[in-house]
């Protein structure tokens, strides 16, 4: 089941507003220019910040994630109607032939166990054309980012349109290498309402990540710094051999 913070209707609204600038974005939309991608598959795809980004590009672009609520974030910001919207997972898509498949953010890292990590790459296998790539970024856990993440525990208010001014505590509540688990606590100051959304994430190696693709039927084309967190995060690039 997908978190709190993605599934319920009051979380998922406001996430937008606590998610930040999304620097990361423009580098996604520089690979489908690179590898001249024209259906884009985004795995996990949230409130749709990156699928409606690619299609005002002219990208033909399939958005995908199991959270209902946040996929209706999602289609009100598609006003034009040019994502086509699936609720469900990478791993119950039809045959797409997408040139391109999309994991952004920490999505790569939800697969908690090895069994679902690879049934979700071999679904997006299968809804990539012979020759389609898969591109996606995963934390380096040599970093240990939950350090940097269980100091910083200062609460953040953002005046939200339309819900008002919400407050946000974050804090790690469990530090089990390579799995890590935290919580966010918003509270609504107009009603008062206080809701959690505990999450966990896998911090897979570069050599884990690499045999997992090649045992998966893809062929690792490249590994990169991500452009907006060097020397943070892996960016894979694979490719579905043609």
């Amino acid at each position: 089941m997908p978190d709190a913070i993605f599934a319920h209707p009051r979380l998922a609204a406001v996430y937008d507003a606590f998610d930040g600038d999304r620097d990361d974005l423009d580098a996604y939309l520089a690979i489908a220019g690179e590898l001249r991608a024209r259906t884009v598959l985004d795995v996990g795809c949230g409130t749709g910040s990156l699928a409606v980004l690619l299609a005002r590009h002219g990208h033909t672009v399939v958005g995908v994630d199991p959270a209902e609520a946040s996929l209706g974030v999602a289609r009100a910001k598609d006003r034009e109607g040019r994502v086509r919207w699936v609720h469900g997972d990478a791993a119950t898509l039809p045959p797409l032939r997408a040139d391109l498949a999309t994991m952004t953010g920490n999505v790569a890292q939800v697969f908690l166990s090895d069994t679902d990590w690879a049934r979700t790459l071999r679904g997006v296998h299968a809804a990539l054309r012979p020759g389609g790539h898969l591109v996606f970024e995963t934390r380096r856990p040599e970093r240990r980012a939950w350090e940097e993440w269980a100091a910083d525990t200062a609460p953040v208010t953002r005046d939200v349109p339309g819900v008002g001014p919400v407050e946000r505590r974050f804090e790690v509540i469990a530090v089990d290498p390579p799995l890590v688990s935290f919580r966010f606590t918003y509270r609504f100051r107009t009603d008062g309402v206080t809701l959690t959304s505990d999450s966990t994430l896998r911090f897979r190696d570069r050599d884990e990540v690499e045999a997992s693709l090649a045992a998966t039927g893809f062929r690792v084309v490249d590994v990169r710094d991500a452009p907006d967190r060097p020397g943070r995060e892996f960016v894979f690039v694979a490719q579905r051999p043609t």
